[in-house]
């Protein structure tokens, strides 16, 4: 079993930044590609970014340019890095793991950590 700790969300007005971690329980992070998803009420999950063991990155396009996704396998972390964010940034935000593809989610999902833009 594989448990995922997220912190980073909070509240932020638009333009301005915040930096999501997810912290996993486990040594076999480093085999796994890990991703970032989000998701608003009445609407599905939907991939934000994600990161393959080797480092190829996968952006959804709203969010290209303006996010980045990064690890650090030392400390089981994968980060995401949020800049220029918009109202429609707005969500809960979880981090994935399990697979090592970087297009499709794998089992373990975090708690989620809310992200809310507005002025």
């Amino acid at each position: 079993q594989v448990q995922l700790v997220e912190s980073g969300g909070g509240l932020v007005q638009p333009g301005g930044s915040l930096r999501l971690s997810c912290a996993a329980s486990r040594s076999l992070f480093s085999i796994y590609a890990m991703g970032w998803y989000r998701q608003t009420p009445g609407k599905q999950r939907e991939l934000v970014a994600a990161i393959s063991s080797g480092g190829r990155t996968n952006y959804a396009d709203s969010v290209k340019g303006r996010f980045t996704i990064s690890r650090d396998n030392a400390r089981n972390t994968v980060y995401l890095q949020m800049n220029s964010l918009k109202p429609e940034d707005t969500a809960v935000y979880y981090c994935n793991t399990g697979r090592t593809t970087i297009s499709t989610p794998g089992s373990y999902w975090g708690q989620g950590t809310q992200v809310t833009v507005s002025s």
